[in-house]
């Protein structure tokens, strides 16, 4: 009773901080929209001329549905700008542009928290699929076989903790190469002329607003993460 009580009381703060962070990208998205850039260049025509300038011409642009759902899709090579950021040349849309261009050149110039990130994301996937079901099998196996020599419902237990952790450590990894691509498109947006000095602050507050969002990404799953490791491994304590 008490434990539960006590996750409520931490997990609230945190879905607090995700709504608000939440809030505030789409908040600093929006007043930032309303700022059309000097240089009169759309979000296609940002991410198209940082990568050319760069000398990437592998690279796709496309339009996808939805609002902020822009990203990089490496497999694809396609940038992928969504509809408020492709044909818009506000402030806003270039900097989340530019940011989706970051991405790019921290695979082109092999930065190590990227390939880390890029590593674990198939691991990442199978781990949430697989680490209850294993930790469940391994509950069983405990159960039915609680005089066995070999601790093999443990082990189950123990591996589905990892697996699940996994996850975790994407969203940890995350933030170092999320960070890492709005300084890239900071430096990109003014070094090429499509941002002044006196429009950058601008940007700046909208990626600044979308890091906060990963940051809360990471808040909640290392709650969860906790929370399930503690769970499982309680059990196996009153099995003993």
């Amino acid at each position: 009773m008490y434990f539960y009580l006590l996750s409520l009381l931490v997990l609230l703060p945190i879905l607090a901080f995700s709504g608000w962070a939440s809030a505030k990208v789409n908040s600093a998205f929006s007043a930032f929209d309303k700022v059309p850039n000097r240089a009169c260049m759309t979000g296609y025509d940002t991410a198209v001329h940082l990568m050319r300038n760069r000398g990437v011409t592998d690279i796709s642009v496309n339009r996808v549905n939805g609002k902020l759902t822009d990203h990089y899709h490496p497999k694809k090579k396609q940038v992928n700008l969504s509809m408020s950021t492709f044909g818009s040349s506000s402030v806003a849309a270039v900097a989340v542009a530019a940011h989706e261009v970051g991405h790019v050149m921290q695979k082109k110039a092999g930065y190590v928290p990227y390939k880390i990130r890029s590593a674990l994301v198939p691991l990442a996937n199978l781990g949430s699929r697989l680490a209850l079901p294993l930790v469940l099998v391994g509950i069983l196996l405990d159960f039915f076989w609680l005089s066995s020599p070999q601790p093999y419902g443990q082990w189950a237990v123990y591996a589905g903790i990892a697996l699940y952790g996994l996850s975790t450590l994407f969203t940890l990894v995350t933030l170092p190469v999320e960070y890492n691509a709005s300084r890239r498109a900071k430096s990109m947006l003014i070094r090429d002329g499509i941002l002044t000095e006196e429009e950058l602050p601008g940007a700046k507050k909208v990626l600044s607003a979308a890091a906060l969002t990963y940051v809360a990404s990471l808040l909640v799953s290392l709650f969860y993460f906790l929370r399930f490791a503690l769970v499982a491994l309680s059990y196996l304590r009153r099995r003993d």
